[in-house]
């Protein structure tokens, strides 16, 4: 027995243990009995009457059953490997293949409540295993597995726990978070990992408040300051943005940000940064109700006017992405600031689990026109790319991703590896199409109008088609589209979102887009708009602000 080289098939040979393998059939050793005549009736032969035949049909079940025994330890040996793979990468689940139902669930508040009124959505972490919240006064764990409690850890007043994120804004998974607890000069920090046991808390100076801007929860266990540095700067002249009417002008002038992070245990000062201003255009240093830095509330909330000192910030486990007047710029967890240079409007910058970063940014509001700028791990330009350039949502192959720049003005759709080099450049029928997913070989798009397409991973070539709108057996919305995607590493699990904002699930096969399962007459969801959909360690959770609940 033999494994083919080009394959994981088992080839065996089956031989007779006596005689001569190629003679034919024929009399007994004995002699003493003539062969049956035509049509003649004969009793069946007993293969343990007969040696020959009986070991030889003996030794075909041995091998049978080795052969299937052995087929079935490496089948199990491979789906055990693909468990663990999901339970690490971006968008993983252990099983999509079969229709999920309701695991577990737990009732309670799910999130702060502070983050949800400023419009943030549910906050939350993943901490390896757990999922991770404010809640009622305390930072709650839960096993994403069993859904029991696994800690909670009082907070003082006016906690700020992070980093937390709302997913499909912001990442989820660290390995630490950061807890900001008290006021004035009893404002303490300590740290709390997926074990639960907090760290002494430490008392932060007021004075450093002063000098180096209002604490925040950062990356990597640390403590984020940040305020507006340098001399003031002169009168805005000729830049304008009136209470009614656009924006015009250009602020030309304005002061740099500089970013401190100390170690949240012990004080000591990590990395600092300076984010540089730049001229931009009125529009990007208008007043606005982004998050500002402190906190406050005393930002403008109506009405268009210059702010050329506020700026915001939304924090990470590896990346703080920062916006205002003068700058739109992530700041990665070792301190590299990844600049785009006086950009007027919509910005943003997300990490590769490769370790570089990509910045996507609107070079002109008016237009439209994005372009991509793909940075290095240590925070260098490695190209600039036209188009809006995305990471798939879910991928089997998080160290191999492949990366898609959808260039809607000339309809063309490209593939990059994570170094920037260009692998196809294809004609799309609709060049504003999302990247929802790497698995296997095969990559897959979709656009607001619910087409699901399949593409190969090699050339860009068409594999599969699909709409969200037909095939399904109690999905009759017009107007659909896919606003989130998971895998198993075979199946992709799509969550359909009508524009009433009714909710459902379905599974397609990632290699041919064929329908696997249909869970839309299910009614499984929760249908309120501020649910989503997260995966921690392999387990699909649905996550509200009244509770959590294992799909599986």
């Amino acid at each position: 027995m033999a494994r083919h080289p080009d394959d994981d098939a088992l080839v065996f040979d089956l031989v007779d243990d006596e005689g001569d393998p190629d003679a034919l059939p024929g009399p007994s050793a004995e002699g003493d009995e003539a062969p049956a005549e035509a049509g003649e009736d004969r009793p069946p032969e007993d293969p343990v009457a007969a040696p020959g035949r009986g070991r030889w049909a003996l030794l075909v079940a041995g091998v049978l059953a080795t052969v299937l025994g052995t087929g079935l330890a490496v089948d199990g040996l491979h789906d055990a490997a693909r468990v663990r793979e999901m339970r690490d990468v971006r968008g993983g689940v252990v099983d999509v293949s079969a229709p999920l139902d309701e695991v577990w669930a737990w009732a309670g508040e799910v999130g702060s409540r502070r983050a949800f009124a400023e419009g943030q959505g549910n906050q939350v972490a993943a901490l390896g295993p757990l999922l991770a919240f404010e809640s009622d006064g305390g930072l709650l764990a839960l096993r994403a597995s069993t859904g029991e409690e696994e800690w909670t850890v009082p907070l003082g007043p006016g906690p700020d726990c992070g980093p937390t994120g709302y997913l499909g804004w912001s990442e989820l998974e660290t390995k630490v978070l950061v807890c900001l607890q008290g006021s004035g000069a009893d404002r303490e920090v300590f740290t709390v990992g997926p074990g639960g046991t907090p760290t002494a808390p430490r008392t932060l100076d007021p004075e450093d408040g002063r000098r180096y801007g209002y604490a925040r929860p950062g990356p990597d266990g640390t403590v984020l300051r940040a305020r507006r540095t340098g001399p003031e700067p002169p009168d805005q002249d000729g830049a304008q943005c009136p209470d009614e009417g656009e924006c015009s002008g250009t602020v030309e002038a304005g002061r740099d940000l500089l970013v401190r992070a100390e170690d949240a245990v012990t004080g000591e000062v990590r990395w600092t940064a300076v984010v540089p201003f730049r001229a931009m255009a009125a529009e990007g240093c208008r007043a606005a109700p982004a998050l500002p830095w402190d906190r406050s509330d005393d930002i403008v909330r109506s009405g268009e006017r210059l702010d050329p000192e506020g700026f915001g910030a939304r924090i990470e486990a590896g990346l703080v992405q920062l916006w205002g007047c003068g700058f739109r710029a992530g700041v990665a967890a070792s301190g590299a600031v990844l600049g785009m240079d006086g950009v007027p409007g919509f910005a943003w910058v997300f990490g590769l689990d490769t370790g570089g970063y990509v910045a996507q940014t609107i070079a002109q509001r008016s237009d439209g026109t994005m372009d991509s700028t793909l940075y290095s791990p240590e925070g260098d330009v490695v190209t600039r790319i036209a188009g809006t350039l995305d990471r798939p949502r879910t991928t089997d192959e998080p160290r191999a991703a492949t990366l898609l720049a959808a260039d809607p003005f000339e309809g063309r759709l490209r593939s990059y590896t994570a170094d920037g080099t260009q692998r196809w450049d294809v004609p799309v029928p609709d060049a504003t199409a999302q990247f929802l997913a790497q698995v296997g070989e095969t990559v897959v798009t979709t656009t607001w109008a619910g087409d699901v397409r399949g593409m190969d991973l090699v050339t860009g070539a068409p594999r599969w088609s699909w709409r969200a709108q037909s095939g399904l057996t109690d999905w009759s919305y017009e107007s659909s589209y896919v606003s989130q995607a998971f895998t198993d590493g075979q199946s992709l699990l799509l969550l359909l979102r009508s524009g009433s904002g009714d909710q459902g699930l379905v599974s397609l096969d990632a290699a041919t887009g064929e329908l696997v399962w249909d869970g839309t007459s299910s009614h499984l969801l929760t249908q309120r708009p501020e649910t989503m959909l997260l995966t921690v360690d392999g387990n699909l959770l649905e996550v509200s602000p009244t509770g959590v609940r294992r799909l599986g």
